[in-house]
């Protein structure tokens, strides 16, 4: 079973930063992308960004500029370095991972429980 566990959320100050850290563990045959989504209260799920295995990356137009994702591929984690917070960031964070289990496997979506990030003004 693939499980992700998710790390580093908390309560900052506007214009402080973060770093959300993301570990993936169980059986997995191979990882495609892996992401970050975020959830506030009374709002849709919203991509913050987006890794493939070979590097290439897709922002949130919200927080291009602020935000930075990486990967360690042979690790299997997944992080996000958030700076120049603001009261808007306020959300639960999800990281996702599309995966397959083995090669007769389909892809699938695994998501984190989730993490808080709380930005006071």
């Amino acid at each position: 079973q693939v499980q992700l566990v998710e790390s580093g959320g908390g309560l900052v100050q506007a214009g402080g930063s973060l770093r959300l850290s993301c570990a993936v563990s169980g059986t997995v045959f191979r990882i495609d992308a892996m992401g970050w989504y975020r959830q506030a209260p009374g709002k849709e799920r919203e991509l913050v960004a987006l890794m493939t295995p070979g590097g290439s990356t897709n922002y949130g137009n919200s927080v291009k500029g602020r935000f930075t994702i990486s990967r360690d591929n042979a690790k299997n984690t997944l992080s996000l370095q958030m700076n120049n917070l603001t009261p808007e960031d306020t959300a639960v964070y999800y990281c996702n991972v599309r995966g397959k289990k083995s090669l007769v496997h389909g892809w699938e979506d695994y998501w984190g429980p989730g993490t808080q990030v709380t930005v006071s003004s």
